[in-house]
């Protein structure tokens, strides 16, 4: 299994299929096959693929570090280094969307294109009023059988749980203006009933020059990583 030894972490990734890179950055709380086990197959019939496991998720082990978007986003700049990559297409999933948003405001040099699916610049997660919008308790049984299942600290799992939520709840976004100077083509992707609501994405479509969006239709928060309607939209977009 490969890792890349990066600011400190012993950080895990897969490699999967030949063609232009492009990297995937999972949710909080889940690994790269819980979140991509339907897209990443067909994504990587034309794409060099390669997911990611970020700071105490999955084969990744935690440190002693607050994690923060600018250290996640500095972890998966120093692993293209570490591959020989300068620049790669980014597809990003929750945890992972917020991250594509300080790749792509703060690292744009290194993204071609960034799919940013069910991610708020805002950090306005309204949506989660409705419990029918939320992941449901199977989905956070799915998240800790994949984590006892791949993890080098299995027991970690509700300190690592703890310190993402509070990452999530905690952090201020991002500003109009930064989202105005990101002059790279960037999709935002959210389900129709996700908890990232559909104005707030096309709220930050409208403010990216380059921005574009697409609305999975009947699909949740949780629904847009398990939607057969994943990997051919990002296909298209990336293309």
């Amino acid at each position: 299994m490969p890792y890349a030894d990066v600011n400190g972490l012993h950080l895990y990734y897969e490699e999967h299929g030949e063609g232009p890179p492009l990297l995937l950055l999972h949710g909080g709380l889940m690994t790269i096959e819980l979140n991509f086990g339907i897209a990443l197959p067909v994504l990587a019939e034309r794409h060099r693929v390669i997911a990611v496991e970020l700071q105490g998720h999955g084969r990744t082990g935690d440190v002693d570090r607050r994690p923060t978007f600018p250290d996640f986003a500095a972890d998966v700049v120093a692993l293209l280094d570490h591959l020989g990559i300068e620049r790669a297409d980014v597809v990003g999933f929750s945890l992972g969307g917020l991250t594509g948003y300080e790749l792509v405001i703060s690292h744009a040099d290194r993204v071609r294109r960034a799919v940013l699916a069910s991610a708020d610049h805002r950090n306005d997660r309204a949506g989660e009023v409705d419990p029918a919008r939320l992941p449901t308790q199977d989905d956070y049984q799915a998240m800790r059988d994949a984590y006892l299942a791949t993890a080098p600290e299995p027991g970690a799992f509700d300190a690592v749980a703890e310190k993402t939520i509070e990452l999530v709840h905690s952090f201020t976004g991002w500003t109009d203006d930064q989202l105005r100077g990101v002059h790279l083509p960037v999709l935002i992707l959210v389900g129709d009933t996700d908890f990232i609501h559909v104005e707030n994405a096309a709220e930050a479509m409208r403010l990216l020059p380059q921005g574009k969006l697409a609305v999975l239709p009947g699909t949740t928060h949780m629904g847009v990583t398990r939607s057969t309607l994943l990997a051919p939209v990002i296909e298209a977009f990336l293309a």
